[in-house]
């Protein structure tokens, strides 16, 4: 069984201890937090959301920008032993009210800024009761839920005392992913499970006892969150900032002597692609963990100066195959891990039985480790079972194994699309154009980039009268950001297969961005 010292809370209990002065937690900008002091803020926090009714097993939505104030949150609730529902902070009308909703939360922790999309659909949300604004004094909005000002609440409960903490079979968070032929779906989330898997894999030469490691992987994400639990549990420091910036990453590093680096997706490209400098090498850094890798990959080594680590990992699974240093051709994920919790990794056919070495097969992943992987997904048991079928999880991707034991990722067997570190539903793409009122039908893919991750493009049937420009305009106030189509084509009918009139989305992948495709970038609308 895990131990309880690899779970956040009791991680930092401990350092507060053994190391109490120094830094747990660093933002670029300057704000910071020893070990003791954050200890101690988690459990103030604690009793000010104990009070409220964030009692074991209660479910408690938290939508924070990256700040110290999600951080904050997590540790609070895991104390609490509440499941958080981190919610992405670009969630707005319809997305959010889903969210809360399915989740079932009944207590919210929200920022005064992001209050006011709460208060847009509040009257649908009967189950929501409390509201904490960490940032600002409460004010009413629609429906029954009681607003507080978080400040007053810890004015007024003291710190949590007594309180026993996480075991790793306590639910942690519900953690939701993209839905691919249906709505989004909420993870369940165990603390011995993806919490603390997802980055356990990294070399304890990158992430030690008092070692730096610089982020700017979101909290509602769980990079962000299996690596704050990570640094905690070894005695290091998570350096982070709101969100990524290539033109800001090597001055960050070296004003915070960090010597380890996370990056995710496109980031590894963009970062490449800058304009080489005479002092690329000249920075702390020392390790890098990322995923993929880019064909650069050994000169990206040698001009910063860094030895690369890589994964390939899920919010359902954690990171079942990693590599160390010695990580192998550039378009590997790894090889199966050989540390907790001890995965066993099978690709097969449709039928789940397993493919010939060398041919591409989905990859199928179990544990004998209790609590090391996901408990299905919240109120959709159909999904769940599918998932979990004969005993393994179904990652719904396709890879390669070569003789050395190297995974190779080869496509996405499931419809989503993956948009600089965001996972997208088509579905939801879909639903949220074809109510354009000139949208007679969509369908949304992904268009990859020479970056390596995709952007959306929709391709439409339409009445007279439309202007891609409109739609793009009617998008941006109703869906995240991050989902609003760069790419719009008009077509007369959507390609479909003869028996049942399925989208054949493959066809418009292969046509790619056509001559007759409309480009919001090039159009001059923001991306």
């Amino acid at each position: 069984m895990l131990d309880r010292l690899c779970l956040a809370p009791h991680a930092l209990a401990r350092w507060a201890t053994e190391t109490p002065e120094a830094v747990a937690l660093e933002h670029v900008d300057g704000e910071r937090f020893t070990f003791c002091e954050l200890h101690e803020e988690a459990l103030r926090w604690a009793g000010a959301l104990q009070s409220v009714g964030a009692d074991p097993g209660v479910h408690v939505a938290t939508f924070l920008p990256n700040a110290s104030v999600a951080h904050r949150s997590m540790l609070a609730l895991g104390w609490l032993r509440a499941v958080e529902v981190p919610l992405n902070v670009a969630y707005q009308g319809r997305m959010l009210q889903y969210a809360l909703d399915h989740s079932d939360a009944t207590v919210l922790v929200v920022t005064t800024e992001l209050l006011d999309r709460v208060a847009a659909v509040s009257d649908a949300l009967p189950k929501l009761a409390t509201v904490a604004v960490v940032d600002g004094p409460g004010r009413p909005i629609p429906g029954g839920a009681d607003v507080k000002g978080l400040t007053e609440l810890l004015a007024v409960s003291g710190p949590a005392t007594g309180l026993a903490g996480p075991d790793p079979w306590d639910i942690a968070c519900l953690l939701f992913t993209s839905g691919t032929t249906g709505p989004s779906k909420a993870v369940i989330s165990p603390w011995g499970a993806v919490v603390y898997q997802m980055t356990s894999w990294m070399p304890e030469e990158m992430i030690g006892r008092g070692l730096g490691l610089y982020t700017a992987l979101p909290m509602f994400h769980n990079s962000g969150r299996s690596s704050f639990n990570l640094t905690l549990t070894r005695g290091a420091r998570l350096v982070y900032r709101e969100k990524f910036s290539a033109t800001h990453l090597w001055d960050d590093v070296r004003a915070t002597s960090c010597t380890g680096l996370g990056l995710v997706g496109p980031m590894t490209s963009l970062v490449w692609s800058a304009e080489p400098r005479p002092d690329d090498a000249d920075h702390p850094v020392r390790y890098v963990g990322l995923g993929p890798m880019i064909p650069e990959m050994e000169a990206f080594e040698r001009r910063f100066g860094v030895q690369v680590v890589t994964c390939y990992g899920q919010t359902e699974i954690g990171t079942p195959v990693a590599t160390g240093v010695d990580h192998g051709p550039w378009a590997n994920c790894g090889k199966v891990r050989q540390d907790y919790p001890w995965p066993e990794v099978r690709l097969v056919d449709e039928h789940d039985e397993p493919v010939p070495l060398g041919e591409v097969g989905e990859m199928i992943v179990r544990t004998t480790e209790p609590w090391a992987l996901n408990l299905g997904y919240y109120k959709m048991p159909e999904e769940s079972m599918r998932a979990w079928r004969n005993g393994w999880f179904h990652t719904g991707d396709a890879f390669k194994q070569d003789e050395e034991g190297w995974f190779y990722f080869v496509d996405r067997m499931k419809d989503a699309i993956r948009r600089r570190g965001e996972n997208i539903s088509s579905f939801e793409v879909e639903n949220y154009v074809v109510e354009h009122p000139a949208v007679v039908d969509c369908a949304a893919v992904g268009i990859r980039t020479r970056h390596g991750d995709e952007e959306v493009l929709v391709a439409v049937v339409v009445k007279d009268g439309f202007d891609p420009a409109a739609l793009i305009s009617y998008l941006e106030p109703r869906m995240p950001r991050f989902m609003v189509p760069r790419y719009v084509r008009v077509m007369d009918d959507l390609p479909r297969n003869e028996t049942t009139a399925r989208v054949r989305k493959q066809y418009l992948r292969d046509d790619g961005v056509t001559d007759s495709t409309w480009d919001r970038e090039a159009a001059g609308s923001e991306g």
